[in-house]
């Protein structure tokens, strides 16, 4: 009975994950060689991002609002910590949507 409850909430939450859909603005890390609140070496050259609340391993579609280009990155770190913005991309993920400094995007998780 307790393991039919663990996974019904189990479920439950990955299809929350699955529906998350967030519109605001990106922005850039700022790298300085640390460590992720996961763990993990922060690399510039990978298609990772910050977000606040997703599980750590999610991967999300970012989409550029203004050009329309798309990326899937995984998140892998917390943030960002500046009002109303929604997600940190690296460098990487930044120059294939298209935006240096701050772009509206669509966050979806995949």
């Amino acid at each position: 009975m307790i393991a039919r409850s663990l996974l019904a909430a189990c479920l439950l939450f990955l299809s929350d994950v699955a529906s998350h859909a967030q519109s605001g603005i990106a922005s850039i890390y700022a790298y300085h060689g640390a460590k992720t609140a996961s763990g993990e070496r922060a690399n510039p050259k990978a298609l990772t991002a910050a977000h606040r609340s997703l599980p750590f391993g999610t991967h999300v579609k970012v989409t550029n609002k203004r050009n329309g280009r798309s990326v899937i990155v995984r998140i892998n770190d917390r943030g960002p910590f500046k009002a109303g913005r929604i997600i940190d991309l690296t460098p990487a993920a930044a120059q294939i949507l298209g935006f240096d400094g701050l772009a509206a995007v669509t966050v979806s998780a995949m």
